[in-house]
């Protein structure tokens, strides 16, 4: 795997850290800003917002860089708003701050997982995919708990500070350790090339897949920690802990999608899915047993958010491996996110904590519907070849013998 990889993984690793801290630093921001635990989880939502809906049109107005130029630009982008961040006066700043590092959040997404796809060789794409996406899993596991505990003891601001250092480290990294050459391996095209491939009606309904799957699990993770809590019984001490486990499931399971991703793709998706949906409804039915419980939430870790690779690896295949396909798959992916978010709190007030597990699943269901067709053309495709192989293999061994063709390739270079 080239170093490349790995170094755009750090680059994910810094945005996502900063996605997630504000959700560890509610009451904190709220002292600080002169607001209220409800305005500072509007800054979470006006992230993902920016992130859907201003990514893509970031994107497009950096086609005609250098992708590694591109990612740079953003890295200044995103450093700018941070900065903006931690020295927010008010809580209007802080919004516009939120809305600026959200959007370079989602381009840099999108040229770091294309840039990795191009960096490597098409048959093991989805595992640099998986690589750079371990960046994301890691900012789960340890990006919101050291940013949380940092601002807990040195302020929210700290937090924000952190994270800047951690970007400017990412951006000297990316800038020593990604090569510039962005031609040799495939054309970036001009914006008609790149809209070109969202002509195909099956790239959109490969699109809504991913946003069934993360939302499926996000309806989940976003609730965790009080139907832990209030349902499970743990401490408030204990899930810090539990969170911690939850985020090294998602690592083990992004690994273990990464290297089925590129040849099956599409069964890794339903099976995943599947087993999504039972851990989702089985979560619902046993919340309140312990064990049971923290099972089915590491499951969801599982294979949850770790479906990722695959499902970069089915639209890239869809559409291709250009940024602007790539930004606005992140897009469908965080708009998964808004659905499961904004569902979830309204069905808490109306049915109780076990709603957006139920969500959850069946959300994973309308998922496991997007895939049908694939995973029946694939099924199709798969009897066709068998049968093509069954009937063509014995007319092969009368009609053209192996020893008779191998002296003549033999043959051939002896007499060059």
């Amino acid at each position: 795997m080239p170093r490349a990889v790995y170094v755009l993984a750090l680059g994910i690793f810094a945005m996502v850290t900063s996605e997630f801290v504000v959700a560890g630093l509610m009451p904190q921001m709220a002292a600080g800003l002169d607001a209220t635990i409800p305005e500072i989880g509007y800054l979470i939502t006006a992230f993902a917002a920016a992130m859907a809906l201003g990514g893509p049109f970031l994107t497009i107005a950096l086609l005609r860089m250098r992708q590694k130029s591109a990612l740079l630009l953003l890295f200044g982008v995103f450093l700018v708003g941070n900065v903006l961040a931690a020295l927010a006066p008010d809580y209007r700043t802080m919004l516009v701050a939120r809305i600026l590092t959200g959007i370079a959040s989602q381009a840099f997404f999108g040229v770091s997982i294309s840039l990795a796809s191009r960096l490597t060789r098409p048959e093991v794409r989805g595992r640099a995919v998986a690589v750079a996406l371990n960046g994301l899993m890691l900012g789960t596991l340890l990006g919101l708990p050291l940013s949380t505990v940092i601002g807990e003891h040195l302020g929210w601001r700290a937090a924000f500070w952190a994270i800047t250092v951690l970007t400017v480290l990412a951006a000297l990294a990316t800038l020593a350790g990604v090569p510039s050459a962005d031609g040799e391996t495939e054309e970036s095209g001009g914006l008609r090339q790149e809209l070109g491939a969202f002509r195909n009606p099956r790239l959109w309904f490969t699109l809504t897949t991913s946003t069934f799957v993360i939302g499926a699990t996000f309806s989940a993770f976003s609730y965790l920690n009080p139907i832990l809590t209030e349902i499970t019984g743990f401490s408030t001490g204990t899930v810090p802990l539990l969170l911690i486990a939850y985020g090294a499931a998602t690592v083990v399971g992004n690994t273990v999608v990464g290297r089925l991703a590129d040849r099956h793709a599409i069964p890794v998706l339903v099976v995943g899915l599947a087993l999504n949906l039972a851990f989702l409804a089985g979560f619902a039915l046993l919340a309140q047993l312990t064990v049971p419980a923290v099972v089915l939430m590491m499951g969801i870790g599982l294979v949850g958010v770790t479906m990722n690779p695959a499902l970069v690896t089915r639209v890239q295949r869809t559409g291709n491996a250009r940024p602007l396909v790539n930004t606005v798959h992140s897009s469908f992916i965080t708009l998964g996110i808004i659905i499961a978010t904004s569902v979830g709190g309204p069905a808490i007030d109306a049915f109780g904590l076990r709603a957006p597990l139920w969500i959850g699943a069946g959300l994973a269901a309308l998922g496991l519907v997007t895939l049908l067709p694939d995973a029946l053309r694939r099924r199709a495709g798969s009897r066709t070849e068998s049968r093509t192989g069954s009937r063509t293999e014995p007319r092969a061994v009368p009609s053209v013998p192996a020893e008779a063709e191998r002296p003549a390739a033999r043959e051939v270079p002896e007499t060059v």
